[in-house]
């Protein structure tokens, strides 16, 4: 309660602007000014949600929220692998870098068919979309991180006899979560678009496949209902990432990590 308290309190700026702009909304298309059938009031949206809850959430939602966990968690799990071996080796880096970077140059919607050719319209063909959507922040984010470490502390902990690993587990790491966790919360973001975009291009579910549908009957109100429960999912998802974060990232400058080193600095 203490803690919604407080987020209330630093987003209460934002929350009185949202509200203001759904209530204008609400009076526009009211007043027919903007047809409803190309922005639908607020209202209407949230009567579709609610009329439709149980189709939206245990049919379409919950095939959405898979595609995402196995995307991003497989490319968290080979974008920090990745990050970490070119980081140890510079041929590694020269070899795979490029392909990397690659891999953000052509545009996904030129992907899909491809994806939608080995895979087929399963399960596997959204997941490709979103793990090339979320794989390349992670993979920067975390490689830059292990790059960043001051190298005074490095030549600090050698001198208290560290060796190799134990400079990489007690001050590179702790040094990169920083800028892994901007990684994987930009990353998130983008797995959950990867996964809707999948769905648009091909699929018989899902939140994507629901508002293609939707927008093909000309039926606003579903259209903006998925594209709300997807907003809503996303801040959600930014939000517990955030609050781990902070708590990992308990230490606030450098020589915190080095107390974490297990070696005593010298007074």
């Amino acid at each position: 309660m203490k803690n919604l308290k407080q987020w209330l309190k630093h987003y209460r700026l934002f929350i009185g602007l949202l509200l203001l702009m759904l209530v204008m909304l609400q009076l526009v298309v009211q007043s027919n000014l903007v047809p409803a059938f190309i922005i639908p009031a607020p209202s209407k949206v949230i009567e579709h949600i609610l009329e439709n809850w149980r189709i939206l959430l245990f049919d379409h939602l919950w095939a959405t929220m898979l595609e995402f966990t196995i995307g991003f968690t497989l490319a968290a799990i080979a974008g920090i692998a990745l990050a970490v071996g070119m980081f140890f080796s510079k041929t590694i880096e020269k070899m795979i870098y490029p392909f990397v970077l690659m891999s953000q140059m052509i545009p996904i919607i030129a992907l899909s068919p491809i994806f939608v050719l080995w895979f087929g319209y399963s399960l596997w063909s959204k997941v490709a979309v979103t793990i090339l959507m979320s794989f390349f922040p992670i993979v920067v984010s975390s490689f830059d991180g292990l790059r960043a470490c001051d190298k005074g502390y490095i030549e600090l902990l050698r001198s208290m006899g560290a060796n190799n690993k134990q400079i990489f587990m007690k001050l590179h790491i702790p040094m990169a979560l920083p800028s892994l966790f901007s990684g994987l919360k930009i990353g998130m973001v983008y797995a959950l678009v990867g996964a809707t975009i999948g769905e648009w291009l091909g699929a018989s579910e899902g939140l994507g496949f629901y508002s293609r549908r939707m927008s093909g009957d000309l039926n606003a109100d579903g259209v903006f209902a998925a594209i709300v429960l997807l907003t809503i999912i996303g801040l959600i998802l930014f939000g517990v990432a955030t609050m781990i974060e902070r708590k990992v990232l308990s230490w606030k400058n450098g020589s915190s990590i080095i107390n974490q080193s297990g070696v005593e600095e010298n007074e």
